[in-house]
């Protein structure tokens, strides 16, 4: 097999190091990845490489050396992975058809929660215009897609709801920004074909400071 980084050698950003060094150090990264169960962080990847490595530079050149293979480096959020290129996603359908799906009250507020973060309970149930039961919740908090993200500012103090990283990383999404528009989200199966009241279906652009300053950080 052809050596993956010598066509990136020489637009390489790691320029402090020697060929043979980083030619290395790009193996010992790709090992890292290879082996991790879950996307790891640039600051959990440094942690296994040698003292005083820039992380970022290799990841780029890495991602660029995988970018036309059947596996590609991707970021989810702030971690990275190697993921089934899209465009052969094809060959794992039996795989996804066997994982167990879920209900359409959990689809849709999972739908909610991503395009609306931070959102509280009877913020969710307002969109959907029924009541979302405790058990529809403790399912996405079950399978990493949904985490607390501190309680608003406001009587009562309800605690409100985002997505995770692993979120990110089983749909394929570098940042939440790149959720899909209404259409492709029915397609992924984040959405039903019946759409909830009042959903607007448009990606967030992140939470400004603002919004951030009305929630209260859970300290447990």
């Amino acid at each position: 097999m052809p050596d993956l980084f010598v066509a990136t050698a020489a637009s390489s950003n790691v320029t402090s190091l020697s060929p043979e060094d980083r030619r290395l150090h790009l193996r010992m990264l790709e090992a890292i990845l290879f082996a991790a169960t879950q996307p790891l962080t640039e600051a959990e990847l440094a942690s296994k490489m040698p003292e005083g490595i820039e992380i970022k530079p290799l990841l780029q050149e890495l991602q660029t050396a995988y970018a036309s293979r059947g596996v590609n480096l991707r970021p989810s959020g702030d971690a990275w992975a190697f993921r089934t290129a899209p465009d052969l996603g094809f060959l794992l359908e039996e795989h996804r058809q066997e994982e167990k799906k879920l209900s359409r009250p959990a689809l849709e507020t999972l739908a909610i929660i991503a395009y609306h973060q931070p959102v509280t309970r009877a913020e969710i149930e307002e969109v959907r215009g029924v009541s979302t039961s405790k058990g529809t919740l403790d399912v996405l908090l079950e399978t990493g897609w949904v985490r607390p993200r501190g309680r608003r500012r406001s009587p009562g103090r309800p605690l409100t709801f985002g997505t995770t990283r692993e979120f990110l990383d089983h749909f394929g999404l570098s940042e939440i920004g790149d959720l899909p528009g209404l259409a492709e989200l029915k397609a992924a199966g984040l959405l039903s074909a019946t759409i909830p009241p009042g959903f607007e279906g448009q990606p967030p652009f992140g939470v400004d400071a603002a919004e951030e300053d009305l929630l209260e950080r859970e300290t447990s």
